[in-house]
């Protein structure tokens, strides 16, 4: 590690110690359920509705992909991707009960059971969810050796990517006690390089792995598209409106019933809080 003033430090005077020590307040507003050990901190039995997949989420970016994957399913006729979604609130440590972390021993949103199978098969993390109900349904992953593969390196690159995006500039820019210009600085060209990234390949084709709608579109648009529908009010600063292109794709997007409807699935504040049937949409405002 190089030298450094520690009075040039944010917070100014502060000296990394030999061995990292576990504080209480560690993660500020996340300090209640930021921890480093995994594992279950206390018994919760998850609920279990009547259809064959049930998902227990939040309607943050991760938890999107799957309600939009599940709806457009559902809107092309695949009755058997019916599904309970069942609210996840991590902001509470709800991700920490013991039949969640079952489930998924991550403990992170979003986590899905197929009782369809015998035995039930458990999935965590988002793109395996989709990639397993693509298979599963036989739609949006295509079968030509080419094409799939060209979907399966964009969903990867969702993967990887948006922990920049929302650990890295979300929580510097807009999350951290105290602003941090090295670390802003850093994230934000990431951010962008990864929006240039995107719209680039967005100028060449409809659709982000070709001509054809699919599970890296349903990835892809919750993180891209929320930086450019002004996620962490950020919308300004990262001048967003230079990506033409992924605007372009986002307003196809944004039409799409599915997509409509997955957007609003647990979200406690502004959507379904839970969703059993394709009724409980009814009850929202127009």
């Amino acid at each position: 590690m190089a030298d450094n003033d520690p009075a040039q430090n944010q917070p100014a005077g502060y000296v990394v110690p030999k061995v990292w020590q576990w504080g209480k307040g560690n993660g500020w507003q996340f300090a209640n359920i930021n921890r480093p050990v995994s594992g279950a901190t206390h018994d919760r039995e998850l609920p279990i509705g009547k259809h064959p997949l049930q998902l227990y989420s939040l309607g943050t970016p991760n938890g999107i992909k799957v309600t939009i994957m599940l709806e457009e399913l559902l809107a092309s006729g695949h009755a058997g991707a019916e599904y309970d979604a069942w609210l996840i609130n991590i902001g509470e440590g709800d991700q920490f009960g013991a039949g969640f972390v079952s489930i998924n021993p991550n403990s992170k949103i979003p986590a899905l059971v197929d009782y369809s199978t015998a035995p039930s098969t458990r999935l965590f993390e988002s793109g395996s969810i989709l990639f397993y109900l693509a298979e599963k349904f036989g739609v949006f992953l295509p079968t030509e050796h080419h094409k799939r593969a060209e979907t399966m390196n964009w969903l990867m690159w969702q993967m990887g990517s948006a922990p920049f995006v929302g650990g890295g500039f979300g929580h510097f820019y807009a999350y951290a006690p105290f602003k941090i210009e090295y670390a802003i600085n850093r994230y934000a060209m990431e951010t962008k390089r990864q929006l240039h990234v995107l719209d680039t390949q967005l100028s060449k084709s409809e659709y982000v792995a070709g001509d054809d709608y699919s599970i890296a579109d349903m990835a892809i648009y919750p993180w891209y598209g929320g930086m450019v529908n002004n996620a962490y009010s950020a919308a300004e600063f990262l001048s967003v409106d230079e990506y033409t292109n992924i605007r372009r794709w986002m307003d196809q997007l944004e039409a799409r019933p599915g997509v409509k409807r997955g957007r609003l699935v647990n979200r406690a504040a502004d959507g379904l809080k839970e969703r059993h049937d394709a009724s409980d949409f009814d009850r929202l405002p127009a």
